[in-house]
């Protein structure tokens, strides 16, 4: 029996965002597939080199750039949890948002959001002192995230922010399941495009993990699924 998801709104638009600059994918086969790239700043993972080059492929082909910040913890890749006091994050934040947005401008593009990575992503969201952190040094960007302080202070703030949705993890009710526990990696593609046009219609964005197995061919595979269905890809930041 095939499969049914519910049709998308008249008109309806998805960003597909992936993880990018991280040393871990062909970023160029990537780019050539989302709509958005969340771009490693040097913390976790990245160089100057491997951000111009992100940032220059971006510009030509209309995707949009979004500050990916982190812990800085290059050994962990960034997925373990620090307890950083909030004046060193927010000048943290701010370092790595100056950075690649100094790069983004001399290639012909802009940062046009920020999304923390890994531990400091899933940290914001319970934590509203490093969330503030996070806000505080990344001035008046748009906010990539799930539901929680991070987004909710943005929008207090009164910055914009986007929901998304991963269509290659598990979820445990509206979190993420720890990448240390069972299938909390969805790894087959079918499974993952199905998950993908089920959480296309409660989201903004669907982030595909640029470090995961076979993560272009996914990609691929999500963007065609949706496009079928009826959604047009574009990023919710700008870009085409």
């Amino acid at each position: 029996m095939t499969e049914r998801h519910a049709d998308p709104p008249a008109d309806q638009v998805v960003d597909l965002n992936a993880d990018l600059g991280e040393e871990v994918t062909d970023d160029a086969a990537l780019l050539a597939v989302v709509t958005s790239a969340n771009v490693a700043c040097g913390y976790h993972a990245g160089t100057l080199a491997i951000m111009r080059a992100v940032c220059a492929e971006a510009a030509r082909l209309g995707v949009a750039v979004g500050a990916q910040v982190s812990y800085a913890d290059r050994p962990n890749f960034g997925r373990v949890e620090l307890d950083v006091a909030a004046d060193t994050l927010r000048e943290q934040v701010a370092d790595q948002v100056g950075t690649l947005a100094g790069i983004a401008v001399a290639e012909g593009t802009a940062v046009t959001y920020v999304k923390p990575h890994g531990a400091l992503y899933h940290r914001t969201r319970t934590d509203a002192v490093q969330a503030r952190a996070v806000l505080d040094g990344s001035g008046s960007l748009p906010v990539l995230g799930m539901p929680g302080e991070l987004l909710t202070a943005a929008t207090a703030a009164g910055r914009r922010t986007w929901l998304e949705g991963f269509p290659d993890r598990a979820y445990d009710g509206d979190r993420l399941r720890p990448r240390d526990q069972p299938g909390a990696l969805v790894e087959d593609e079918a499974d993952i495009v199905a998950h993908a046009l089920d959480l296309a219609p409660r989201v903004a964005s669907l982030c595909l993990h640029g470090d995961s197995p076979g993560a272009v061919a996914h990609a691929a595979a999500v963007r065609r699924a949706l496009e079928e269905a009826g959604w047009r890809l574009r990023s919710f930041a700008g870009g085409d």
